[in-house]
């Protein structure tokens, strides 16, 4: 935690690499961040693509936090299933939350930690697409904060919530863990590029790539707006 700097608190790496006392509690912060992102709707802002795929270049030493596997398959299968039901239950917990008072959210006011625009955006996600909503809002930055939410507000039923919720979890977690952890040894074998000495531009490249359809749908918005305020 030395030369500590508050913009460290965006960038992934430091989440997976924290240490406290010299013992590593990377897995403890991954898990919770990947939690927080859907059960608490403050959790939007917390790096959660990014946090993946660089979980997946860290499977060994996060694993290894727990116990020692020598088989590599074993390690990035075992991180993605911890991965995946840390989403499950943050999910769960955002049902929870908007089956029982999920409605206060829509008379509360802004501030840094809640945006009500991103609520009303993830309604309409949620009314466009239905259950499959879950499966899509897990690969969308804020939409998935939001959508478990406004599931519980719908009363969803929580059998079809479950099956969605489980199958996005598996799915987002799998890919990109898998996708992290297996281009690193590509990229390392067979160009010796080792992609932890370019951490800041993966960041970077996944943001952009995750927050592409977030901004093609509001300048979509914008211009159906404009096209209307003219007719």
């Amino acid at each position: 935690m030395d030369n500590f700097h508050w913009t460290k608190l965006f960038n992934p790496e430091f989440y997976i690499t924290m240490e406290v006392g010299g013992v590593p509690i990377g897995i403890y912060m991954v898990l919770f961040i990947v939690f927080a992102e859907t059960g608490l709707f403050a959790g939007f802002f917390l790096p959660g693509d990014s946090l993946l795929f660089l979980s997946g270049i860290y499977s060994r030493e996060l694993v290894e936090t727990f116990f020692l596997i020598p088989n590599d398959l074993s390690n990035v299968t075992i991180l993605a299933l911890l991965i995946a039901t840390a989403a499950t239950l943050g999910n769960i917990f955002g049902y929870w939350f908007g089956a029982k008072s999920g409605q206060f959210l829509y008379n509360k006011e802004d501030s840094f930690f809640f945006k009500k625009k991103y609520l009303y955006e993830s309604q309409a996600f949620f009314e466009k697409h239905g259950g499959k909503a879950i499966i899509f809002a897990r690969f969308l930055p804020i939409v998935r904060t939001f959508v478990p939410i406004i599931a519980g507000i719908v009363h969803m039923q929580k059998s079809k919530f479950m099956f969605y919720n489980v199958l996005s979890s598996i799915l987002w977690s799998f890919l990109l863990v898998f996708a992290g952890h297996y281009l690193y040894g590509f990229f390392n074998e067979e160009f010796g590029i080792d992609l932890k000495k370019h951490i800041e531009k993966i960041i970077l490249i996944l943001i952009a790539v995750t927050t592409f359809p977030l901004v093609m749908k509001a300048i979509k918005s914008r211009r159906k707006n404009e096209n209307t305020e003219e007719l």
